[in-house]
């Protein structure tokens, strides 16, 4: 399974590098000749796209390296580490293109209406569509933060896009000012996915706790067991997209060790095979 899902995610960086090296080329020569604030805003969120798909790539190739003498619980959190970086990079953008808007704003708006943008917008818009309907098809069958953040980064593309069409075909009524108002939106929209990526990826590099709804199947599967008179306390430590799970339990003081024992492994054993715990160890305490 964990093959698959790496492989799946490489595809992935794979067509985005190659999707976004190509809009890349197009928005910035046209965004440029035309001064369209809202096209160059567009293209440095490509060029931001094309960081994320490398990121995706490189942290998917590290955390697909198996446990070792050094890495006991394997590399997973690459993950999470190249996905922050891709959340930075974001920000650094958004505050870049959100100056450049404010100042358009300000100052007035150059832009040279050609109908070489409208083709540009709905060339993207299909390209990016057709990312996102793959990406979004792969999320549903693995789970991994950076594929996650390159499906909301290509459905946040289609979206940029449309607004970026929009704003040029009212430039044909000489309305400029929303082109620098949709790339100031943008600014803003790629600012806000940053700083989500960046701080779903924080939390597990800080060992958040797995969610609740995993802590009730694991009290539900341990409630199963009737030698166990209570369950003390429930910790976890994020392992990549996994989670180590930590379980004390209580049981009878009389009860001997090698039934303690076994009614460990026999609970390690079930809790192991949720889908997002990588291990368990449980601690018997008597009562």
């Amino acid at each position: 399974m964990d093959n698959v899902r790496f492989d799946k995610t490489k595809k992935v960086g794979i067509l985005g590098i190659i999707g976004n090296l190509f809009l890349l080329f197009i928005k910035g020569i046209i965004g440029v000749t035309t001064h369209s604030q809202a096209m160059i805003a567009d293209s440095f969120n490509s060029a931001g796209d094309i960081f994320a798909s490398i990121m995706t790539f490189i942290g998917n190739k590290i955390s697909s390296v198996p446990n070792d003498a050094d890495h006991n619980f394997g590399h997973g959190k690459a993950e999470y580490i190249f996905s922050m970086f891709i959340g930075v990079s974001m920000i650094m953008v958004a505050f870049k293109l959100l100056y450049d808007s404010i100042r358009t704003i300000i100052f007035g708006s150059n832009l040279i209406f050609s109908y070489t943008l409208i083709i540009v917008c709905i060339i993207t818009i299909i390209i990016k569509l057709a990312l996102f309907l793959y990406s979004n098809s792969v999320a549903k069958k693995v789970d991994n933060v950076l594929l996650r953040a390159n499906v909301s980064d290509h459905r946040n593309d289609c979206i940029i896009t449309t607004f970026t069409l929009i704003s040029t075909l009212l430039s044909i009524k000489g309305w400029y000012l929303f082109d620098s108002i949709v790339g100031t939106g943008i600014s803003l929209w790629i600012g806000y996915t940053g700083i989500k990526i960046f701080m779903e990826s924080y939390n597990v590099l800080m060992d958040i706790s797995v969610d609740e709804n995993t802590k009730n199947l694991i009290l539900t599967i341990a409630n199963n067991y009737k030698e166990i008179k209570k369950v003390i306390n429930i910790y976890s430590s994020p392992v990549g997209y996994k989670y180590m799970i930590f379980i004390t339990i209580g049981v009878d003081g009389n009860m001997t060790t090698f039934k303690s024992h076994s009614l460990a492994d026999s609970l390690e054993k079930s809790v192991s095979k949720l889908n997002n715990v990588y291990n368990t160890i449980v601690h018997v305490e008597p009562m």
